[in-house]
């Protein structure tokens, strides 16, 4: 049985988004390089052809992965996310009090997390964002993570709607 993956409506859109774009335009531009490279003549030792065979490869790949999330996906119902606790799909501000560091981030699966947004994605698996799953605003906790213990105070908790 396939595991179910939760993601948020934004996280479901990105991936079809994806997955549009890996069907059609990086599948024509593969197809474009493999033409190219055939062009060449000597397919036995032609690395631009097998290049382009390897990129084919890892896009389908990539493209039965990201089916088979969407297949198996829920979609976290934004309404019933607790502002009381910590959970699956909220925004959550974090002093990480021995850095001095405050900031929000949004708690997602595995599939969603992204450090390269605002907020940043983290995934309720890693070292933060499972230590503060269930806590409560006001709350300090010391979270072990792969650099050692990390003290996190959580100021507040929200959702958003998109």
């Amino acid at each position: 049985m396939a595991e179910i993956v939760k993601l948020t409506k934004a996280g479901k859109k990105e991936l079809e988004d994806k997955l549009d774009y890996l069907k059609n335009e990086r599948r024509k531009e593969i197809t474009d390089a493999i033409a190219e490279a055939r062009s060449h003549g000597d397919l036995s030792e032609n690395a631009e052809y097998d290049a382009a065979l390897d990129a084919q490869a890892h896009n389908e790949h990539e493209i039965g992965e990201i089916e088979a999330k969407l297949k198996n996906a829920v979609v976290i119902d934004e309404s019933e996310i607790s502002t009381n606790t910590v959970s699956l799909g909220a925004l959550v501000t974090l002093r990480l009090v021995d850095y001095g560091i405050e900031e929000e981030y949004q708690i997602v699966s595995e599939t969603e997390a992204k450090l390269d947004v605002v907020p940043k994605r983290i995934s309720r698996d890693s070292a933060i964002g499972g230590g503060v799953l269930g806590h409560k605003v006001g709350e300090t906790l010391t979270v072990q993570t792969p650099g050692g213990p990390t003290k996190v105070r959580i100021l507040g908790i929200r959702r958003e709607f998109n």
